[in-house]
């Protein structure tokens, strides 16, 4: 089965994962990489060349290549929205990847530009938006919506009937209960516990574990 080349927007670790990942678990082909010409440091990234924004519909034309923006959380999403936005107006079809090892179920619906990776969970009737990632290990419960540009790190439980607003980014090991809803641009530090609504533009930041002031070759019991 011939694959569908596409373009990666990224040379960075998330775009080498990416090129990972589509490669080895996809029916996409990475033909190249792309960044903003402010950016080009180097010419070739995993062994495939790396062209300038501006320039990649003239060697890669949208006609016979997808696009796929490999960019972290950075700006709350703002700079993964905008890349996705920029390389739609040059005609790019957006792909996604979904790991053959997330469980889905009839009905679910994989939108533009999504990073769905392994061990992500997600439930019947629950919804996921565009341009999200998944990192892995997720819960997604049953009649939950993620909305656009939300970025999920690692073992998280989002309960079911949640809400999760757009542009918001979501820590490690966050716990969501039931029927919450997160409002836009929030930020989900890891380790929070959620159990009530949070306004748009909220922070939930627990403290981290205080270091003891007894240092470890004087800890008498272990």
């Amino acid at each position: 089965m011939q694959k569908q080349p596409i373009v990666v927007f990224g040379t960075g670790e998330i775009a080498e994962l990416a090129d990972f990942y589509f490669t080895h678990d996809s029916h996409y082909e990475v033909a190249a990489f792309t960044v903003d010409a402010a950016f080009l440091k180097q010419h070739e990234f995993r062994g495939r060349p790396v062209v300038a924004f501006e320039d990649v519909a003239e060697r890669f034309s949208p006609a016979s290549f997808d696009c796929f923006v490999a960019v972290s959380y950075a700006k709350i999403n703002a700079v993964r929205t905008e890349k996705v936005a920029a390389a739609r107006t040059k005609g790019y079809r957006l792909a996604s990847y979904l790991s053959s090892r997330a469980t889905v179920f009839p009905g679910f619906d994989l939108r533009e530009n999504c990073f769905i990776l392994e061990d992500n969970t997600i439930q019947p009737f629950a919804t996921v938006g565009a341009n999200v990632t998944l990192w892995s290990g997720n819960h997604i419960g049953h009649h939950s919506t993620i909305e656009d540009d939300v970025f999920i790190a690692s073992h998280v439980v989002v309960s079911g009937g949640v809400r999760v607003g757009q542009g918001s980014f979501v820590g490690v090991n966050v716990t969501i209960r039931d029927h919450v809803t997160i409002g836009k641009k929030c930020v989900l530090g890891a380790g929070a516990l959620v159990l009530e609504d949070q306004p748009d533009f909220s922070v939930v930041a627990p403290r981290g574990s205080e270091r003891s002031p007894v240092p470890s070759n004087r800890l008498r019991n272990l």
